[in-house]
């Protein structure tokens, strides 16, 4: 296999890896365990087979090589995560390209030079059938067809995280799970990646054997340098003082999936929300509260936090589009499994992690990326297992229960974090220079220059 590495104005494009840490075999692919399980596929390449029709009936539509279409999570995101910082840097270097970005709600806001288009099949196979550019940050649906000469971005929506993906999930990973994967995979023409780390999983991960973008993480661009900005825009927003503190919970999204069918679930959470705002005034000071972000089909169990002292604590920011507006504004951040922890230290913001369910969470997950471990206190290295050529401790410990929270956020020291921060930056090999939306926009007109050559 190859190792060609081709550079651009101070970053790479990787093309190949080392054998043992990119390729899989075909004993990686996940069985089927059932009949039910086998009608199921049969009646969903069917159905993905009709649908492709869609795609070639389009065809008779040129493609017009200024129009790009984008998707953030499958048509439920609005205009936020990586592609919202693409397309922005994009259209503040040339006003003529068109965007046209698939939603299922088109209630949610977009700026006016950006053309909403509903999520439907036909929808799709006639904006994709024309675009010249795709960006998405999940998958595309099954069934979709890709022309000749089109480009495909995928972004996805996680940089460095805990949480296994694809072929990593072992028994968890579906034989469809991966049909699936794999026919969006096939079709794309790079992956932006932020680090070595990411190299080494996604080709298991995202079932993916092409090129990479090693450019950093467009959403987190805007961590980068000075978040003056952010914190008072937020602030002034909430109708909360200059000098208040804010602390965001942003558990990981959860998610099953049985029979086909996908569901979206959370635990009643064990975390003491009063004790916890009043363990950071203890030891930062100020008066802080509490932002909640959650996944807006469990957002209603905010309702849960019944505590008439926290009635004026709370904000909820889980409907908010971007969620990288909102961690840019943060003080501190608590989550369990979310790689909003490994944004958030990017920028040396705090981060305290409470997770109070591991060995099942593992268990229903199939396996984990990083060495998580219910004995307290004890470093998260990353599973060699997986990224074999990286060694990198994370710059957190652990909490399994409100005590150990407490312990661990009053002997926090943000001098000792920082120093861990840049261990860990070092160890995964990461690219974190705010200038990651300019990388991919750069990649993105030199193939569109390209193409006009021919």
């Amino acid at each position: 296999m190859k190792s060609k590495i081709t550079f651009y104005n101070n970053y790479t494009v990787h093309k190949g890896m080392i054998a043992f840490s990119m390729s899989h075999n075909k004993t990686d692919i996940p069985s089927i365990r059932s009949k039910a399980e086998w009608f199921y596929i049969q009646k969903r390449k069917l159905k993905a087979f009709f649908n492709s029709l869609c795609f070639y009936a389009c065809r008779i539509f040129p493609v017009r090589n200024n129009l790009i279409s984008v998707c953030t999570f499958e048509g439920k995101g609005g205009f936020g995560c990586n592609p919202k910082y693409i397309v922005k840097e994009l259209h503040k270097r040339n006003p003529d390209y068109e965007f046209v970005w698939f939603v299922n709600d088109l209630n949610k806001e977009f700026p006016d030079y950006i053309k909403k288009v509903p999520n439907t099949l036909w929808s799709r196979a006639y904006w994709l059938g024309r675009s010249r550019v795709w960006i998405d940050n999940y998958r595309k649906p099954y069934g979709t067809v890709k022309r000749k000469g089109q480009i495909y971005i995928n972004t996805w929506h996680g940089s460095i995280g805990f949480k296994s993906i694809g072929l990593w999930r072992g028994s968890s990973f579906s034989r469809m799970a991966y049909l699936v994967s794999k026919n969006d995979s096939d079709m794309i023409d790079r992956v932006i990646i932020d680090s070595s780390w990411g190299e080494e999983m996604y080709p298991k991960g995202l079932i993916y054997q092409g090129d990479f973008l090693k450019a950093g993480t467009p959403r987190c661009d805007i961590l980068y340098g000075d978040r003056e900005h952010w914190k008072k825009q937020f602030r002034e927003k909430h109708h909360l003082s200059s000098d208040s503190k804010l602390l965001l919970f942003a558990p990981t999204f959860r998610e099953t999936s049985q029979n086909g069918k996908r569901s979206v679930f959370s635990e009643v959470w064990t975390i003491d929300f009063e004790r916890l705002l009043t363990v950071m005034e203890n030891k930062f000071g100020g008066n802080w509260y509490l932002c909640m972000r959650l996944h807006p089909q469990i957002s209603t169990d905010i309702t849960k936090l019944k505590h008439a002292s926290l009635n004026n604590k709370v904000l909820d920011v889980s409907k908010e589009d971007d969620m990288y507006e909102i961690l840019a504004a943060m003080d501190a951040c608590v989550t369990d499994y979310s790689s909003t922890a490994m944004d958030a230290c990017f920028c040396s913001i705090p981060v305290f992690l409470y997770a109070d369910d591991i060995e099942k969470y593992i268990n229903d997950r199939g396996s984990m990326l990083w060495n998580l471990s219910t004995e307290f206190g004890r470093p998260i290295d990353n599973n060699k297992t997986m990224t074999p050529q990286t060694s990198a401790t994370l710059p957190f410990i652990l909490a399994q229960n409100n005590d150990e929270l407490e312990q661990i956020i009053m002997e926090f020291d943000l001098n000792h974090y920082q120093d861990l921060v840049v261990d860990f930056k070092n160890g995964v090999g990461l690219v974190f220079d705010g200038k990651a939306s300019c990388k991919v926009a750069d990649f993105i007109e030199r193939s569109l220059s390209k193409l006009s050559l021919k």
